[in-house]
């Protein structure tokens, strides 16, 4: 019997044309809560200088603000998906306590992992394609394709925006899913089906040491009513271009359909993260781009987001056929990182020392 997909018809089902986010999907903290934040912050510091794995629910205490993210946990997973926390007052605090609280955020939510084998656990989200060998897609400039990343819940705090553009595009996987399993069950089959994916060669050697998937990851799998959603296009293209698959047309069709959809006006959510914003995206049932945007030339001024990603230990787990960053890489991962290395201002100086000495950084061979 012929597999047919059917839509999920859930409230994670939503097309960007429609909705008006804004009505449940945007917490603007208010002033109470603000107070409580800033005395988590001052108790944290009072501490000592701590490092972001020492910052816990018991070091960065938020009885009723934390509350809100214990609730939030289920309203990402059954809900819209995403959620736009506005009001930190972002001239107050500095770019490295700003990271200290998004971070504090973080580990009322879930559990901050590593982001590549360099063990990072917040990732500075910047262009430093002139001083970076090799940059990956969140160290480029520009815009970027849909995708998915490694994670339960993907996260960005603004912290300078651009001179100009540089929106979060975001979509939602479920609805492109229910659309293609409505307009073109061929499709939906094929996704269903999955790709073989290889990784970036640092994350494998640094990691387990798997370079490519051994079987298809599904881009879609559906446990119990709930759709999880793995996409990305980049690394299955890459598979096939070092000749670890073949992709037919139709392959090729099925894979940009997505894109195409989430590109399109009826799919789409553009929302304007400012200074001092935050998103929280479930990243099994949302897609994320970003769109076009001009930078400042100056590293102190360019367009900074830090990423937090988060894994979900109250969540059930993400269905095994569609892991391929696996436990196992992200505790080998964490061994590379060096103390320290995420706060803004040290990487930020970094960064403008290599550009002073006309140096390029190069990732370890």
């Amino acid at each position: 019997m012929t597999f047919e997909p059917k839509p999920i018809a859930s409230r994670a089902s939503w097309k960007g044309s429609t909705l008006d986010w804004r009505a449940d999907s945007l917490h603007v903290f208010q002033p109470a809560e603000i107070e409580e934040i800033d005395a988590a912050l001052r108790h944290l510091k009072g501490l000592g200088d701590l490092d972001f794995p020492e910052i816990t629910p018991a070091t960065f205490p938020l009885p009723n603000v934390g509350a809100y993210f214990v609730r939030l946990r289920d309203e990402l997973r059954f809900g819209r998906g995403f959620v736009l926390l506005r009001g930190l007052p972002r001239e107050r605090y500095s770019a490295d306590d700003m990271a200290r609280i998004y971070y504090g955020f973080g580990v009322h939510l879930g559990a901050p992992g590593p982001q590549s084998w360099q063990g990072e656990l917040l990732g500075n989200v910047i262009d430093v394609s002139d001083v970076e060998a090799d940059p990956r897609g969140y160290h480029k400039g520009g815009r970027q394709n849909f995708h998915t990343d490694s994670s339960d819940i993907v996260a960005l705090l603004c912290l300078r925006a651009a001179k100009s553009g540089g929106k979060s595009r975001i979509a939602s996987s479920v609805g492109i899913h229910d659309a293609i399993c409505e307009r073109r069950p061929d499709i939906a089959r094929r996704l269903y089906e999955g790709y073989r994916y290889r990784r970036m060669e640092l994350d494998a050697k640094f990691g387990e040491g798997v370079v490519v998937s051994e079987k298809p990851v599904p881009i879609y799998v559906v446990r119990d009513g709930e759709l999880s959603s793995y996409y990305m296009l980049n690394y299955a293209k890459m598979a096939a271009q070092h000749g670890l698959s073949t992709l037919s047309d139709f392959d090729l069709e099925a894979l940009e359909e997505i894109q195409r959809l989430a590109n399109s006006e009826e799919f789409y959510l553009d929302m304007s993260i400012g200074e001092g914003d935050i998103q929280f995206l479930n990243n099994r049932i949302m897609l994320h781009s970003r769109t076009d945007y001009e930078d400042w030339p100056e590293v102190a001024r360019r367009r900074h987001m830090l990423r937090l990603w988060l894994q979900m230990p109250t969540w059930p787990a993400m269905p095994a056929e569609q892991v391929l960053h696996t436990a196992g890489d992200r505790l080998l991962w964490r061994r590379q990182r060096r103390p320290r290395m995420e706060f803004p201002t040290a990487y930020l100086e970094d960064m403008a020392q290599y550009l002073r000495e006309g140096r390029k950084l190069v990732a370890a061979a």
